[in-house]
């Protein structure tokens, strides 16, 4: 059978470790706080809610797919799909295309970003894969008025951060209940992390200290990712209610 992501991607290699995976997490959790659309998961209550269940469920569908047979990762998607069709015949409304293209636009920058911070810098024809990829995933989704090339996808991000970002009470509110949920320290990791991965505009609208103190500690890190202790650190990095889905990342590793 064949797959939705060829065997030897560097797209699976990123999606296949579970800092990498933390880390795209926590970068897209500051954007998307930002986004003009979260009204919409508002609206549904499943963000608020549950912010940190959200987005591991959200990168948990993301990782099945990447690792699909095509037909399969077709049929999730078509799933995911069909969920966002009913919020919007509850709502009385349709989801903005440009809303659909953020979230996608957020997984190619924060998977790229994740892997450099984390590994090395990607070559060119690398960050085409990883654009590739994930425009074939949009694709499935019906969504249009994607960038031909990653060139023309790095012009149209930057239009889109310009355009459908802005600091407001869901933001704050968001933000509120990431701290609630993680506590004080892991709140603070998070936030330092982010300092790390967002782009400039995410970064002003946040306004986020320019002391970035976790810099070094991921230098330091990077020098023992691969030992075995390093699992059990990572667990740390979330509460102990989120252990097992953070488990069920692991096993494509």
């Amino acid at each position: 059978m064949a797959l939705f992501v060829n065997e030897n991607s560097i797209v699976r290699k990123i999606w296949s470790k579970t800092d990498n995976l933390l880390f795209i997490f926590g970068g897209a959790a500051a954007e998307f706080a930002l986004n003009k659309a979260v009204d919409w998961l508002y609206f549904t209550n499943k963000l608020p809610k549950d912010p940190i269940g959200r987005f591991f469920s959200t990168v948990a569908y993301s990782q099945k797919i990447i690792f699909a047979e095509e037909q399969n990762a077709k049929t999730i998607l078509k799933s995911i799909r069909k969920i966002h069709e009913n919020v919007e015949q509850s709502r009385g409304e349709a989801i903005p295309d440009w809303a659909y293209r953020d979230v996608l636009y957020m997984l190619i920058h924060y998977s790229i970003v994740s892997f450099e911070v984390l590994e090395r810098s990607l070559t060119l024809d690398e960050k085409r894969e990883v654009f590739n990829v994930f425009k074939s995933v949009g694709q499935e989704l019906g969504l249009v008025d994607l960038p031909k090339g990653f060139e023309e996808w790095q012009v149209s991000r930057i239009l889109h951060l310009k355009n459908d970002l802005v600091q407001s009470t869901y933001s704050l509110d968001l933000f509120k209940r990431y701290q609630e949920e993680l506590g004080s320290l892991r709140f603070k990791i998070l936030v330092e992390v982010q300092k790390l991965l967002v782009p400039p505009k995410v970064y002003q609208l946040l306004e986020l200290s320019s002391i970035k103190w976790c810099k070094p500690i991921i230098l330091m890190y990077k020098t023992v990712r691969n030992q075995s202790f390093t699992k059990a650190l990572i667990i740390k990095l979330l509460p102990r209610s989120f252990e097992k889905q953070l488990k069920m990342l692991e096993n494509l590793e």
